[in-house]
């Protein structure tokens, strides 16, 4: 299993609510580690995509330096909701976000991560998608990881968060975006501190409640059967924050004998 495998492997446990022990985090600390990307190759990465020595004339740094995505045949890395970036921007940079992300994680005190994460926020504070208001493609997915990111790695910040919030909110609407943005910033809320994301989760109340209750969810292809229980596991940790719910925080999604669809159970 490769570096990628792993990251989305472990994002889809964490999300429905497994756990490691020690040995299994320092197990997974190394082979994301040994990702790393070489400079000879992050070089050719960075000339590839027409954007040399990874920096342009104003200072921005728009491509990873750390985890650089391994060529896959011409095709995009997926995110943790199967969808395929049409960008190298977006591509890219969930990749290596992801990855330091979990690294964060997992070995928080570790040096070598702590000054990974450092050099990486110094980075995308140049970038338009890290903080401008920037609704522009896949720039505007990119905020979403990178607030995902933030959510973790620096929740203190909370006006970097807010910006991405704001950037958000003033761009969701600017035209029809598939589905996989909105569920990725409910993900993002249900990580954030709570005293941030109570009042963004309460926008989206009556539409998330439906799928915890009244609602399922087809599990026919392996597209279905890897990601709709991640979903509902997502909207179960989002709601779950609330003291009224708190009692559904353990509680998984099933497959209803009588129809094969996927449910969950609020009761």
């Amino acid at each position: 299993m490769n570096a990628y495998e792993q990251m989305i492997k472990i994002n889809h446990y964490f999300i429905k609510g497994g756990s490691l022990s020690d040995s299994q985090k320092c197990n997974i600390v190394g082979q994301l580690f040994s990702a790393l990307t070489e400079p000879e190759q992050a070089m050719r990465f960075y000339k590839a995509v027409k954007f040399p020595n990874n920096i342009d004339g104003y200072g921005r740094q728009m491509y990873p330096i750390f985890f650089i995505p391994p060529y896959n045949n011409g095709v995009k890395l997926k995110t943790i909701y199967n969808q395929t970036p049409k960008t190298h921007i977006f591509s890219a940079n969930m990749y290596e976000l992801e990855i330091i992300r979990l690294l964060f994680l997992l070995a928080p005190n570790n040096p070598n991560v702590r000054e990974i994460v450092d050099k990486t926020l110094t980075r995308l504070k140049t970038t338009c998608f890290g903080v401008c208001d920037d609704g522009v493609g896949e720039c505007f997915d990119t905020s979403l990881v990178v607030l995902r990111f933030l959510a973790t790695v620096s929740p203190e910040d909370t006006n970097w968060i807010y910006g991405r919030i704001d950037n958000y909110n003033s761009h969701a609407g600017d035209r029809k975006r598939p589905w996989f943005a909105k569920w990725y910033f409910w993900l993002c809320l249900s990580e954030l501190p709570f005293e941030i994301a109570e009042s963004e989760i309460n926008k989206y109340k009556d539409e998330i409640m439906p799928w915890l209750t009244t609602k399922s969810a087809v599990m026919s292809s392996e597209h279905d059967k890897t990601i709709h229980p991640v979903i509902i596991c997502m909207l179960r940790n989002l709601m779950s924050r609330f003291p009224e719910y708190a009692h559904i925080k353990e509680r998984q999604p099933y497959i209803s004998e009588r129809d094969g669809r996927l449910h969950f159970d609020m009761a």
